[in-house]
């Protein structure tokens, strides 16, 4: 039986090699959209070889769903190739901008925190700190929950980027 959240299906990674060229982005996501897969994150990358590109895709919906539209992107002449990479052993990040509200009194402990996290401050003033986290998924929900107390202002997050590990292709 499939872990659903929110009702809504699991959360799938999934990685694609697609030619290089205007109105890819678009037939796949209308692959998702008529299946009715939300796409959470999409992060589009040079490969390389200029003339294709690796997309990382972070959706959410129910796994027999996702085979169909797998096999609908394989079909797709500009998809080289489409893989669903949930549960494998790859290595995969996201990248987050935190501001975090910093009274006088709480900078050392804000400090302290992004530190343990191996955040970098990129911006510092009277009010707020600005840091930046990279790692999984769970450590930038992480840093975001520990910050909430202090009031976190404003986050921003990239999407999944991931590579399989070892000598494999990672699409």
């Amino acid at each position: 039986m499939e872990t659903l959240l929110n009702g809504q299906g699991k959360k799938h990674t999934i990685s694609l090699l697609v030619s290089n060229k205007p109105g890819v982005l678009i037939r796949i996501a209308l692959v998702f959209a008529r299946r009715g897969y939300n796409i959470d994150s999409l992060v589009v990358s040079p490969s390389q070889d200029p003339a294709f590109s690796v997309m990382n895709i972070m959706a959410t919906g129910e796994s027999k769903t996702l085979d169909q539209i797998l096999k609908q992107l394989n079909k797709l002449v500009d998809v080289i190739h489409a893989r669903d990479r949930t549960g494998e052993n790859i290595i995969e990040r996201e990248l987050a901008i935190v501001k975090v509200r910093c009274a006088p009194e709480a900078r050392t402990d804000i400090l302290q925190i992004a530190q343990a996290f191996s955040g970098e401050i990129v911006d510092l003033s009277d009010k707020s700190v600005t840091l930046q986290v990279a790692g999984t998924t769970e450590k930038l929900d992480a840093v975001n929950k520990i910050f909430e107390p202090y009031g976190v202002m404003e986050s921003v997050r990239t999407g999944k980027i991931l590579m399989a590990r070892g000598e494999e292709a990672t699409a």
